[in-house]
């Protein structure tokens, strides 16, 4: 058994995928739009990875609460101190890298929908 894919809600599909496109190189598989059920899913690869992100696009959705469960998606990446860099270039919202307790440096990410996303040094 392994893990396949993320699926999470999102308020703008152009913005979401355009935000998941820059902030990690990921490259749309699929698009499919249910106009008679009122939603579009997108799923999304990470570069050498196989986890897909899947985008769901509900249409009469405005908003989504993204509740107290939810924690974050964690990623590794070998040179957390460019991706920094590049993502803070684009003008997406990155926190400070830190580290915690003689841990690898992380740091994290924010997408359009407020879903945190936390980036760890391999």
């Amino acid at each position: 058994m392994r893990l396949d894919h993320i699926c999470i809600r999102v308020s703008n599909l152009r913005e979401s995928i355009a935000f998941y496109q820059k902030a990690f190189g990921c490259e749309e598989i699929s698009m499919d739009d249910f106009p008679e059920y009122k939603f579009t899913l997108v799923f999304l690869s990470f570069p050498n990875s196989d986890v897909k992100i899947e985008l769901t696009y509900n249409y009469d959705q405005k908003n989504y609460d993204l509740g107290d469960g939810y924690g974050h998606i964690g990623m590794k990446a070998e040179n957390i101190r460019e991706l920094h860099e590049k993502q803070a270039s684009f003008g997406l919202k990155v926190t400070d890298i830190k580290q915690f307790n003689g841990a690898s440096d992380y740091y994290f990410l924010e997408d359009p929908d407020g879903y945190k996303i936390e980036i760890v040094s391999i």
